[in-house]
């Protein structure tokens, strides 16, 4: 019997100008008959199956290949009921070695009477396995780092499974609040079965997903027609020709459940070996994507709720506020602010803990979100300061609403076995009489609300025009700072200048050392005293003085920093605060490049903390000034961060170096339990996006502490030093500050 000529019977006409064909195909070739005996194979066949090709013919092919768990009639008759059978995977039995494994593709061959199963396959190494799945796992981790929806990862995922083991359909399913399983991906499930399961309660006998959920390790079903497990749900799958499931569960890096991977199959079969080291690697992915998107979305909720009560915050309520007036605007419908402070609510968290004042905050904010309506927004500015915005609430209305808040508020609750009577001072602003934009008509509010607490509490007032002693002081003091910022520019004697900079140490936790100093400004008026840079900055911003205010810090601090260099004291670094403002100009750039150029300070020793607002803003000439600061080597801080519109999105896109956790964060970091894990949030995200993390308003030891166990690398406030000016670091630095900071021997602490 010659090679490949006398390989064949000689049954088929044809088998002449096949065997010529086989003889020179490069993959392995095998033919059957319907018993599955080989009737003719290619020299390519028998070098994989390490068998002579005369002593293949008359063979059984099942015994020598595995066919993924499937028996040879089901094989057969797939292939003769479909054009194009699908594409599997097995595993060649050689002889003295491991099995082989290979991907098959099946073609029937028919020439009258005779019909025969030819297969083709490849060897499929373990190298080529390992790098289908390492691509897989990078391709998902791109996604997961571009910032891509759950749902689009996931289902790129159960795609790319499914292009490497074509034989399956893959399915995502999480768990949710109510230990339900709900459909993530299943972009190859039929979509009846998929909307069948969405939603079943999680079960050993719920299935493969059900029962790899409920108990925490994975679920073959060989057969689901035979599988107890699936009794009460099979028709659909079987209907659908799902025959064999396998089903993984998802776990957290706390051992949480968060959902299950499965396999469907479409014949009765175990999973194959293969499908095992995938299924290995996409749990772990999945994890990874699931996690990642959770700690998206607790940012996003820092960003827009309040912690404590769940209600919106101050950013949110401003969002509504804005699109409500400019509908109202073009409607001429009211809408209405309540400003709603509890009253006496201070000597209650004095005296009674902070643990009771946040049960109050809770249950007042239980109460109120029962009195409005959809549409309307409750939100807590922060404190016991509560706001509603009432879209086409009018005065009237308004007057009524608040009576009511103040009877609902007014039931004693016990708290800490102690009985509490919450009362409330309420302020009202109606647009557009007291107020066109969302500021103005919380001032007034606000105004209106101090007025009810002056009548008495407990009672609401109305915004009136001779409340307006804030407008008053509003104008005077722009005109002060327009005045003080022209005598500070012209040069007067230091002892007469009004704005002066002191410098507050930022202290890495780890080995304790300095970090940097913060310049912040201060502000000292003739009448008033020490004006808050709270109360003077916004002000500049709103009546375009900043410009001026921010250049001036900017150029002053540099040139103390060059001035401490030269003279040999060891402060390493410079942070200073940007308006966002100052951005839309386009000269901040090369303001910064000339100040650093003229002190002789290098572009990575400046540190400009700007806000999350700025990171929002679609202007192109802001996005330029970031590349450019970036480009030139400033590091870019994102300030307060957490109580604006925090977004992963903005922190991958902009070239941010560092984030600092804003003070209401730290503040109460060791007093309330609720605060740890938002703060551990922020540093987690902030050490996976490769982004330094600094915390403010570090006041006591524990907060210290508690910070240093999290990983947070640097931290600021009372703890470590009070901001002190130029001459009064240099004395802490030789001083008190040597129980923070180690100086160099040869440093100096005289100018």
């Amino acid at each position: 019997m010659d090679s490949a000529g006398t390989a064949l019977d000689d049954r088929l006409p044809s088998d002449r100008l096949l065997r010529a064909t086989a003889a020179q195909w490069s993959a392995a070739l095998v033919w059957t008959s319907a018993d599955g005996t080989i009737v003719g194979a290619n020299p390519g066949f028998a070098r994989l199956a390490g068998v002579p090709l005369d002593a293949l013919i008359g063979r059984p092919l099942p015994g020598l290949l595995d066919f993924g768990g499937r028996d040879w009639q089901a094989v057969w008759d797939g292939a003769q009921e479909n054009d194009h059978p699908p594409p599997g995977t097995g595993a060649l039995r050689v002889p003295r070695r491991d099995p082989v494994p290979v991907d098959l593709h099946w073609q029937h061959l028919t020439d009258g009477d005779d019909v025969l199963l030819l297969c083709e396959m490849r060897d499929f190494d373990e190298r080529e396995r390992a790098e289908a799945v390492a691509r897989l796992q990078q391709d998902v981790l791109e996604l997961v780092a571009a910032g891509r929806s759950l749902k689009q990862v996931l289902d790129f995922l159960c795609r790319q499974v499914e292009a490497c083991a074509p034989e399956v359909a893959c399915s995502v399913m999480l768990r949710d609040a109510e230990n339900r399983m709900r459909v993530a991906a299943a972009p190859s499930l039929p979509a009846v079965y998929a909307n069948a399961i969405d939603g079943l309660a999680i079960g050993p006998d719920v299935g493969c997903c059900g029962s790899a959920m409920s108990q925490g390790e994975a679920a073959m079903s060989v057969d689901i027609a035979e599988d107890p497990r699936w009794a009460p749900y099979r028709e659909i799958p079987l209907a659908h020709g799902l025959a064999a499931c396998w089903s993984n569960p998802i776990k957290g890096r706390d051992a949480r459940m968060l959902g299950s991977f499965a396999l469907y199959y479409r014949e009765p079969r175990p999973a194959a070996p293969f499908h095992r080291r995938l299924v290995q690697a996409c749990v772990h992915l999945c994890a990874l994507a699931i996690e990642h998107d959770r700690a998206r979305a607790e940012i996003n909720r820092l960003a827009y709720f309040d912690t404590l009560t769940g209600l919106p915050n101050r950013q949110l309520l401003a969002d509504r506020a804005t699109a409500a007036l400019a509908l109202a605007g073009r409607t001429r419908q009211p809408v209405t602010l309540m400003f709603l402070d509890i009253d006496r609510f201070k000597t209650i968290n004095d005296s009674l803990g902070h643990a009771v004042g946040d049960r109050l905050l809770v249950e007042v904010a239980t109460r109120l979100e029962l009195l409005f309506i959809e549409g309307d927004t409750l939100a807590r500015l922060g404190g016991d300061e509560f706001v509603a915005l009432l879209p086409g609430c009018d005065a009237a209305h308004a007057s009524l609403l608040a009576e009511r808040v103040l009877v609902t508020l007014s039931v004693p609750l016990t708290v800490a076995d102690l009985t509490l009577t919450p009362t409330a001072s309420i302020g009202i602003a109606v647009h557009p009489d007291d107020g066109m934009d969302f500021d103005t008509l919380l001032r007034q509010a606000d105004a209106a609300m101090y007025r009810a607490k002056q009548a008495g509490r407990n009672r609401c007032h109305f915004f009136r025009r001779d409340m307006n002693e804030q407008a008053v002081r509003r104008l005077e003091m722009e005109a002060a700072l327009r005045e003080a910022l022209d005598r500070q520019e012209a040069g007067c004697p230091d002892e007469e200048a009004p704005f002066e900079l002191h410098y507050q140490p930022q202290v890495r936790l780890k080995p304790h050392c300095l970090h940097r100093v913060e310049a912040l400004i201060r502000w000292t008026h003739p009448r008033w005293g020490a004006v808050s840079p709270v109360e003077f900055v916004p002000l500049a911003e709103e009546c375009g003085l900043i410009d001026r205010l921010d250049s001036w810090v900017l150029q002053t601090s540099v040139a103390q920093l060059g001035r401490w260099r030269a003279a040999g004291v060891p402060v390493p670094g410079l942070a200073v605060n940007v308006s966002a403002v100052r951005f839309a100009r386009g000269d901040l750039p090369d303001q910064v490049r000339a100040a650093l150029a003229a002190n002789g300070i290098p572009a990575n020793d400046l540190t400009l903390e700007i806000t999350e607002r700025l990171m929002m803003t679609e202007e192109v000439g802001v996005h330029d000034a970031l590349d450019a600061l970036h480009a030139l080597g400033v590091t870019l801080s994102i300030d307060d961060f957490g109580t604006g519109y925090s977004s992963l999105s903005y922190l991958k896109r902009f070239p941010v170096g560092e984030l600092k956790i804003d003070r209401s964060f730290v503040k109460e970091l060791d007093i309330d339990a609720a605060n740890r894990p938002l703060v551990r949030a922020i540093i987690q995200i902030g050490e996976a996006l490769g982004l330094t993390v600094v915390a403010e308003g570090v006041e006591r030891e524990a907060q210290h502490l508690m910070l240093e166990a999290e990983g947070c690398a640097i931290g600021q406030g009372y703890r470590f030093a009070r901001p002190m000016p130029a001459d009064a670091l240099v004395r802490w630095l030789a001083g008190e500050g040597k129980h923070w900071v180690e100086c160099p021997a040869d440093a100096c602490f005289s100018i």
